[in-house]
């Protein structure tokens, strides 16, 4: 079924972290990715390396996925999932901002890797059936933060990242 699985599937660590990006257009819709790996949409994201930056993970694989170098530098939500299907996880979900049409633009044009089977710009009324419970609930929950202003500054040993 799945031609290509990453390495955090096939040699899974005790524990992942996912950095994900949520990002808006100018009518509000949110910028989401299919996958080969996984069903249902996605925010833009991924695992971080070793000794990789958390933020840094989260920009790294928004520009692979969209083409897009964002400063990653608040929280909207943090997530913790427990070891169902894989190693439990705890995920970030950063601030990626509401995008100009350049940047719009550049999403249109960019390539993704073949694990990128498409990228979507949904509303918020179109999540419940393009996404799957957990991805779903996430989301919403960073929409709700930043509707609230309740953005979390990330920080490097006390001082926001750059």
């Amino acid at each position: 079924m799945l031609n290509h699985l990453p390495t955090i599937l096939t040699h899974p660590p005790r524990r992942r972290l996912g950095h994900q990006a949520l990002i808006l257009n100018r009518d509000g819709a949110i910028l989401l990715v299919a996958t080969t790996y996984r069903s249902g949409l996605m925010l833009p994201g991924g695992s971080a390396e070793a000794d990789e930056l958390p933020h840094l993970a989260a920009r790294r694989h928004t520009e692979t996925e969209t083409g897009l170098v964002l400063p990653l530098r608040s929280v909207l939500a943090t997530d913790y999932v427990d070891a169902r299907h894989l190693p439990e996880a705890v995920n970030f979900v950063y601030w990626g901002g509401r995008l100009t049409p350049a940047q719009e633009s550049t999403v249109a044009r960019h390539r993704p890797p073949h694990t990128i089977t498409a990228v979507h710009w949904l509303h918020r009324a179109q999540l419940t059936d393009a996404m799957t419970p957990d991805q779903h609930h996430r989301t919403t929950q960073a929409l709700d933060a930043l509707a609230r202003g309740a953005h979390l500054p990330f920080l490097l040993r006390g001082i926001p990242a750059e």
